[in-house]
């Protein structure tokens, strides 16, 4: 814990030295006309084909609709950013808005999600599931008690927290709960392998390091795509549809790689 303190520490230091030089170091990974420069991967389908027009821009942002699906039928996907990345800050800014689709499964009620440091569309079995990777998890309110953002859960990969190696796939925080359409910001702080923070509205919910590729949570995987134990230190960024309609009008990032 002390190293991941000292770390944290560190990584707020590059920071704010960062954040201290020109703003145009940030960089929008959407242009908010199309999808250039992402592609989507929808279990069932091959990478780059856009089934029911699942991901689409819609008024500068990028959506996530099921309008063309009859049923939901378990097509889960993610849209990857072309270009990967080891250590940056990532800011995401989203809203759940409309009614799941059918077919959804319960837990996937206002449930989406970013992988990080993820394999790449490509490399994903046909019918595949969730990539192998490291998500911050979105949560939205149910308006019925707490159900907090910014968790995470690793499909295909374990983690270390405190020192000690996680293998249960979902780690719930002691966080905040957004109920209704609101807008939410993100933050998600990625240092190689070396730690990593999710950060709800400007508070530090969850850290952790040395992720490895790992057992639970994935099928369908092409088995070469797939070796336990690989560190992952540096990956893919995609972002999730698991049924529920979810909108982004912020996507952009800080490559710390550079600085």
């Amino acid at each position: 814990m002390k190293h991941l303190q000292l770390t944290l520490i560190l990584a707020i230091i590059v920071i704010a030295s960062s954040c201290q030089k020109e703003e145009e170091e940030w960089i929008e990974l959407f242009n908010g006309k199309d999808l250039t420069g992402w592609t989507p991967k929808i279990r069932g389908y091959e990478a780059g084909d856009n089934f029911g027009n699942t991901f689409r821009i819609e008024d500068g942002m990028i959506t996530v609709a099921y309008d063309e699906y009859d049923t939901f039928n378990n097509r889960y996907g993610v849209l990857f950013y072309e270009k990967p990345f080891s250590k940056y800050l990532l800011h995401i800014e989203y809203r759940f808005i409309g009614e799941q689709a059918n077919g959804g499964e319960g837990w996937a009620t206002r449930n989406s999600g970013v992988m990080l440091h993820s394999q790449s569309a490509e490399s994903m079995g046909l019918n595949q599931d969730f990539p192998i990777s490291l998500e911050a998890q979105f949560l939205g309110g149910l308006g019925n008690g707490p159900r907090p953002t910014g968790n995470l859960c690793t499909p295909g990969t374990h983690v270390e927290m405190g020192g000690k190696l996680i293998t249960r796939h979902c780690q719930t925080i002691e966080g905040p709960t957004f109920d209704g359409d609101q807008w939410v910001s993100i933050d998600l702080l990625v240092m190689g392998d070396e730690y990593i923070a999710h950060i709800v509205e400007g508070d530090t919910v969850i850290q952790y390091s040395k992720p490895i590729v790992g057992d639970g949570m994935v099928t369908g995987f092409k088995p070469e795509a797939k070796i336990n134990d690989t560190p992952l230190t540096k990956g893919y960024i995609a972002l999730q549809s698991e049924s529920h309609p979810i909108q982004f009008r912020k996507v952009s990032i800080k490559d710390l790689s550079k600085d």
